[in-house]
């Protein structure tokens, strides 16, 4: 059964984009149909100038993914949210956007749909497990159905989390290693099995 998924993610020097392509890759290798998309920036153009290359990197993700939006998520089947660690939570870049599905939520219209997240920090120990965490809340509250990566998968026991996909950058923008790209597309695959099977099941009531 086809699905459609949104991955709506916020990366601001590319680390958490590079996770969200993997995902996407597994997705489509399952069939899926894909929309990736940036959320936007909420911070002032002062404050992405006192940091190098952030405007540019705005600009290209911008222009390539575009910005997710409430007809995204009415779109999709199955949603897996990306996100940086800020203080061992969600950037609020993300947060933004899902406090903006609350039209959606008291419509009822995101009940049933699949949900997963995936991360990266900066250092080892720099909350991608804790941010991961604090992302299953506003899913439960939104009426997802959560799909975790769990240990389903050979992969988790290299990289990631059962949680989903990670990565570490190392304070030095490095980007997701193969490892942690072998987690994010069993990740997207795993979704997109799951959010068929509920579709399908939606479908025979």
């Amino acid at each position: 059964m086809s699905v459609n998924l949104l991955i709506a993610f916020y990366s601001r020097g590319g680390v958490t984009e590079k996770l969200a392509l993997g995902v996407a890759e597994g997705a489509k290798a399952a069939g899926a149909d894909v929309r990736l998309r940036r959320v936007r920036d909420i911070v002032s153009e002062e404050i992405k100038a006192q940091v190098a290359g952030w405007k540019e990197h705005e600009q290209r993700m911008h222009a390539v993914h575009g910005h997710p939006t409430t007809d995204d998520a009415l779109w999709a089947d199955a949603i897996i949210f990306g996100t940086p660690t800020r203080f061992g939570n969600v950037s609020a870049e993300l947060k933004a956007f899902i406090d903006s599905l609350g039209g959606l939520w008291f419509q009822g219209k995101l009940n049933g749909k699949a949900g997963g997240v995936f991360g990266s920090s900066a250092t080892m120990h720099g909350g991608n497990e804790a941010t991961l965490l604090s992302l299953y809340h506003p899913l439960a509250h939104l009426g997802f159905i959560i799909v975790p990566t769990g240990y389903a998968d050979p992969s988790l026991f290299k990289a990631g989390s059962p949680y989903g996909a990670t990565s570490v950058s190392f304070n030095k923008d490095a980007p997701p290693t193969e490892d942690d790209l072998v987690v994010a597309r069993f990740q997207g695959r795993r979704t997109v099995e799951v959010a068929a099977a509920l579709k399908a099941a939606r479908s025979e009531k």
